[in-house]
């Protein structure tokens, strides 16, 4: 079969491999039909490069139809057409029993020191064969894959693998209340979204940030109150602006839909590049122990909040030596969550949104439509923000 494979920093291709098998009872063989191309996916394109394997097989957003499954697969049958989440878990240990799947007790990968295993991410996440490929094998497939209506296309229900997820959690760790303020910094896919449904939940007013005029401009079409980050001088001009339009208060929470690709920390895109750089053993030791991120978005929610508020960060951070300002944290009384989207704990909420009328907009969410082969050229356009790349999903 055909899949998408790295080979180093910025080097993805389109090459054959062997195609995936049943290995466990629990397994599935999908026959994939889209597959997306996630803001992630960059992080290993340039940042995590030392925890990469040339010839891993990358992506974690898949639609398809189920082809094969193992003895313990009950409940789902060749033909059946399903979305995969992007984490694998077993669904009966005690996490996924308290709706963390992300930290599945079976799965997790212990050796990393890590949670539960990602598709097409790294060893970091258990060096699992990803889906941006013609087919891929499923683990716990009694219990990860969620089975949709045929019909529709594909983009009706893809997004369910990780970005309506990852932002249907976003939104709800931020507990806006009801007519509250949300921001949200940055307005690729999952901070677009999370406006969508914030708004849809009844938040009184969304403000989202970017510099991207196209997400801006598509924020706004949505309904979002918008600011354009280069319009401001800094980021204190940026925060004032915002407690100005809030009572003087800041708002009630703020979502971080930005992580570790933040503008505004050259020291920090320094070391990120030094250790990319580096043979990959040395680089991995050198992330594991002094890495750092460009924490401004970060930063910047920590000091828009409102005292009492709650910061949601769904953006990915990987630095183990980030200094945060914990004293403000203490004083302004903020609540931080965080994490990976538990997918199964949400899907069934998010399913009746993916209704014909469409609330959400997912059917004209994606930006570009590319074959497989062209891969390549996908990942250069979305790390490089070109031709208006926002959202891309690959055919197989």
């Amino acid at each position: 079969m055909k899949a998408v494979t790295w080979h180093g920093k910025r080097d993805v291709r389109v090459e054959d491999v062997p195609d995936p098998v049943i290995k466990e009872s629990t397994d599935a063989v999908i026959r994939v039909t889209s597959t997306g191309l996630c803001g992630s996916d960059l992080h290993l394109y340039e940042v995590l490069t030392p925890y990469m394997t040339p010839g891993d097989i990358l992506g974690h957003e898949a639609i398809g139809i189920v082809e094969e499954t193992g003895s313990a697969v009950p409940d789902l049958a060749p033909g059946d057409r399903v979305v995969v989440p992007f984490q694998i878990a077993c669904g009966h240990c005690w996490m996924c029993g308290e709706g963390l799947p992300t930290q599945c007790e079976t799965t997790q990968c212990v050796d990393q020191g890590t949670g539960a295993p990602l598709f097409g991410y790294s060893k970091l996440y258990g060096s699992v064969p990803g889906a941006q490929a013609e087919y891929v094998r499923v683990p716990q497939a009694h219990y990860g894959p969620i089975k949709v209506p045929d019909g529709p296309p594909d983009d009706r229900f893809l997004f369910l693998s990780d970005v309506l997820p990852t932002a249907w959690q976003a939104v709800k760790y931020a507990e806006v209340p009801p007519g509250g303020t949300l921001v949200v910094l940055g307005l690729g896919p999952i901070g677009n979204m999370a406006c969508r449904i914030a708004q849809l939940q009844g938040a009184g007013r969304v403000i989202g940030v970017d510099l991207v005029p196209e997400r801006i401009d598509r924020a706004r079409a949505d309904g979002a109150e918008v600011l354009d980050l280069s319009a401001f001088k800094d980021a204190d001009d940026l925060i004032e602006t915002v407690r100005t339009r809030t009572d003087g208060r800041g708002p009630d929470c703020v979502i971080d839909a930005v992580g570790t690709e933040a503008h505004g920390s050259s020291p920090a895109r320094a070391a990120q590049q030094a250790a990319a750089m580096l043979p990959r053993a040395w680089g991995a030791k050198l992330s594991e122990k002094a890495s750092v991120d460009r924490l401004a978005a970060l930063r910047t929610a920590i000091a828009m909040v409102r005292r009492g508020g709650t910061v949601s960060l769904s953006g990915v951070y990987g630095g183990a030596a980030d200094p945060l300002p914990l004293v403000t944290f203490f004083d302004k009384q903020i609540q931080l969550r965080m994490g990976q989207a538990n997918v199964r704990r949400w899907s069934d909420d998010i399913l009746p949104f993916l209704a014909d009328d469409d609330p959400l907009g997912v059917d004209r969410f994606a930006s570009h439509h590319l074959p497989l082969d062209e891969a390549p050229r996908a990942y250069d356009i979305f790390q490089r923000k070109a031709e208006g790349a926002f959202k891309v999903v690959l055919q197989p």
